[in-house]
């Protein structure tokens, strides 16, 4: 893969249009998900698709790509009128994708996956190892992304994962780059190597459509953006014209009430306490506490020992050494089920992954961490399931025409509510939150705040990581600083920067 420096003129660059999309339809049985997806993207340019969730954003580029037919309208690939049938077309058209759903293949290495289906060959038969290794190799290193090639994807961490189906996409050179939700899976100062990679691109004539929830990306890196809701084009322009709260108005069709930060009610009772917690390799000698009406977020780097420290809290790992009390009293170390009935529970990293049964239904996966609770002798409860699964509904405002269907067909925003209902439904005191937002729109994300002060408001605590400066500093009251496994540092929220809490990480 070579970025070079375009030789073309920036005038020249400029004027270029690389796609063009008017007037783009998809149904599916009868229900519009796209009712007029429009789209016009110039060489040497990074156009943000925005919209919330449902806005029909990824349906639009999943037919560009080739990946769904449209039922009507135009799509124009460099000045050609274009109905790609399969990826495979828009591959041959100098399109490729980086998809929010993640398709590594666990059991081969990293370079293996980096030249799936092109490995260089000896002789044009044999696949030539040695030199697809030293190719990978090359290319992250030229990325500066940090991922050993002979790793196997299965012993990678879900942002070094990302990591590689972004350098995958990137290393077939092509004009046309779609970036959906890109940085879901890795911190800031990662997203921040993605953008070097990505200007060196645009410095070279490729256009880049860029689909993001987190709005400071958008205007950092973008220079034109085009706004979706509920499947119709809403307007485009410059992104230097306007606000975030335009931008934000227009993405969820009304003014979006903002949430004052209120004093709020600290007993000093301790919910949490954590002494000398260890983990050999992850993390060494935390000790943090979390008291009653707090939120205490945790900022750090990728490979920081943020997520492995909660995950030793709530005892899917078992410490080395360390303690956890819970409301005064120890917690069986190593023991998830013993955490619960504590009154501990965790929103987990990836939802869909390790969060939800995706093909079961919303009211199975509500009441999945209570079954205990709401059986007798072996026997469900059928009328507490059904009480349960409707207040949690109704409490987290989740969007669904029945708790029946599956929680798959859920937007992202929807099925975060469903992982938070869940835990809510084992009546916590402390809520453990790894990433509660990835992934979901603005609106969703507010909606997630204000219940995170609503809960600790009565009396309980939260622990919360997020990679995102922004977020941890609009939500917590403290701030501890994690940086290569130790405890560097905790800040007061109010008082401190998002300059500083990232200076302090790096």
């Amino acid at each position: 893969m070579q970025i070079q420096s375009s030789t073309k003129p920036p005038e020249e660059v400029e004027k270029r249009i690389l796609i063009e999309a008017r007037g783009v339809t998809k149904a599916f049985n009868g229900v519009p998900a796209l009712r007029d997806g429009r789209l016009l993207v110039r060489a040497g340019s990074v156009h943000a698709l925005c919209g919330g969730n449902g806005a029909g954003k990824s349906t639009f580029l999943n037919i560009i790509m080739g990946v769904l037919r449209r039922d009507a309208g135009h799509v124009e690939v460099k000045g050609q009128d274009v109905d790609f049938h399969t990826p495979a077309e828009a591959l041959e058209h100098g399109v490729v994708m980086i998809s929010q759903e993640l398709s590594p293949v666990p059991a081969m290495t990293v370079a293996e996956n980096l030249y799936l289906g092109r490995e260089p060959r000896r002789g044009g038969i044999f696949i030539d190892h040695d030199k697809m290794s030293r190719d990978a190799a090359q290319l992250l290193a030229h990325l500066e992304f940090d991922v050993p090639v002979g790793a196997r994807m299965e012993e990678l961490s879900l942002a070094q994962i990302q990591l590689v189906e972004i350098a995958k996409a990137l290393s077939r050179d092509a004009d046309i780059i779609i970036m959906d939700e890109p940085t879901t899976a890795i911190g800031e100062h990662e997203a921040h190597i993605l953008f070097k990679a990505i200007r060196r691109l645009q410095a070279n004539g490729s256009a880049i459509i860029y689909v993001s929830h987190k709005l400071t990306e958008i205007f950092e890196i973008a220079d034109d953006y085009t706004i979706f809701r509920d499947g119709q084009f809403i307007e485009s322009g410059k992104i230097a014209d306007i606000d975030r709260r335009h931008l934000v108005t227009l993405i969820v069709g009304h003014e979006l009430e903002t949430q004052n930060e209120t004093q709020r009610e600290k007993t000093g009772r301790p919910v949490l306490q954590v002494r000398g917690l260890s983990r050999k390799g992850w993390f060494d000698d935390i000790s943090l506490d979390v008291a009653a009406g707090e939120i205490v977020g945790i900022y750090g780097l990728l490979g920081s020992g943020r997520t492995e420290f909660l995950e030793a809290v709530f005892g899917l790992h078992k410490p080395d050494r360390g303690e956890v009390l819970l409301e005064g009293k120890k917690v069986l170390p190593g023991n998830p089920k013993a955490s619960i009935r504590a009154g501990m529970t965790m929103v987990p990293e990836d939802r869909k992954q390790t969060g939800l049964v995706l093909n079961s239904s919303i009211a199975h996966n509500i009441t999945l961490s209570a079954v205990s609770r709401l059986s007798f002798r072996g026997f469900i409860k059928r009328r507490a399931v059904s009480a349960v699964v409707r207040k949690m509904i109704g409490m987290q405002h989740i969007k669904c025409s029945s708790p029946d269907i599956a929680v798959e067909s859920l937007s992202g925003g929807n099925q975060q509510k469903v992982v938070i209902a869940r835990c809510l439904s084992t009546h916590p005191t402390l809520l453990i939150c790894d990433e509660p937002t990835r992934g979901i729109d603005e609106g969703a994300k507010q909606e997630i705040y204000k219940f995170l002060r609503e809960f600790v408001s009565q009396g309980n605590g939260v622990l919360l990581v997020s990679s995102e400066a922004p977020e941890v500093l609009q939500v917590s009251d403290r701030i501890a600083i994690f940086k290569a496994g130790k405890l560097h540092g905790v800040v007061g929220a109010s008082g401190a920067t998002q300059q500083q809490i990232m200076d302090l990480a790096a």
